[in-house]
């Protein structure tokens, strides 16, 4: 699936060759289908071997009604199924994980994840490899996010090996954010954040791909955006609709607001948090009492 097209340029007459994506599907989907149907064949066996050696003997066709209460293996059965379940549920989570993770390992042996500029109208293994790690963590992303154990997502991420999550580190529902992320200890991600670590530049422009950093102890509130390259560095505090542009760098212990992201005053502080001078002034002591009981810590 590829296709080029030749546009001239009205100022210098030369021909600019602008080539369109290579999606080598035949491929790629093949391996998609041995996640999904994998996935859920070895739970699926399983779960149906506990119904018909267990739970259809002792509970579906025992025809007393009052046995099903009296009788220990009926009772067991009736109350095993809902953990049954959940655990046939977890193994098909940890079989997506599982074979993504060889993709993703195989994937990085040959061509490895690094900040930089990616031509497009240039075929190349990097450009390609790009493509594939975007379309091969889709469904593991979204099994884990839109599945009963969400929290989960955080795991998933470190086990394949897309991003780097930290101890303590929360992360709610967010946009992209699916790879090359590298997040500290105890942070908070606020909902629908935007944490891309690459960024298209117009419909046959280059890709800019580069490590998104975010340091340890950060509060980042809804609906903020993390462009490509930026670090946030540590204890910053980040306000709602807060966006940082690409390649951004912070030395953190500060407020941040606005789009493109500025340091925020203590007075705009108080009027945007109506709060007083003096809980601001206990926030900054007991940000000050936590950095010496670390230290003491690290000291013992």
């Amino acid at each position: 699936m590829e296709s080029t097209s030749s546009v001239q340029n009205e100022e210098s007459g030369n021909h600019i060759i602008k080539e369109e994506i290579s999606l080598n599907l035949r491929l790629w989907l093949p391996l998609f289908f041995i996640i999904y149907y994998c996935s859920f064949l070895i739970p699926g066996i399983l779960f149906m071997v506990y119904i018909m050696f267990f739970y259809l003997p002792y509970f579906l066709e025992v025809g007393d009604f009052v046995s099903l209460f009296t009788n220990f293996p009926s009772l067991i059965a009736s109350l095993t199924i809902p953990l049954v379940i959940i655990i046939c549920y977890l193994i098909h989570l940890f079989i997506v994980a599982l074979i993504t993770r060889g993709y993703w390992s195989y994937s990085e042996k040959k061509s490895p994840s690094k900040s930089g500029i990616i031509p497009r109208n240039i075929p190349s293994k990097t450009l390609n490899y790009y493509h594939f790690r975007s379309f091969i963590i889709k469904y593991p992303k979204n099994a884990f996010s839109r599945g009963l154990f969400p929290w989960l997502l955080k795991w998933m991420y470190n086990f394949v090996g897309t991003n780097k999550i930290g101890k303590g580190t929360v992360i709610e529902e967010q946009l992209a954010g699916d790879r090359f992320i590298e997040i500290g200890e105890n942070t908070y991600i606020g909902t629908n954040p935007g944490m891309s670590s690459h960024s298209v530049e117009g419909t046959f422009g280059n890709i800019s791909f580069a490590k998104v950093k975010i340091g340890n102890n950060v509060t980042s509130a809804g609906f903020n955006c993390f462009g490509p390259g930026m670090d946030s560095g540590d204890n910053s505090w980040w306000l709602p609709m807060t966006g940082a542009t690409k390649y951004n760098i912070l030395k953190g212990d500060n407020y941040y607001f606005g789009t493109p992201l500025r340091k925020i005053f203590k007075r705009k502080v108080i009027d945007y948090l109506q709060i007083s001078e003096v809980d601001l002034k206990r926030a900054e002591e007991l940000k000050e009492e936590l950095k010496m009981s670390k230290k003491k810590k690290s000291e013992k």
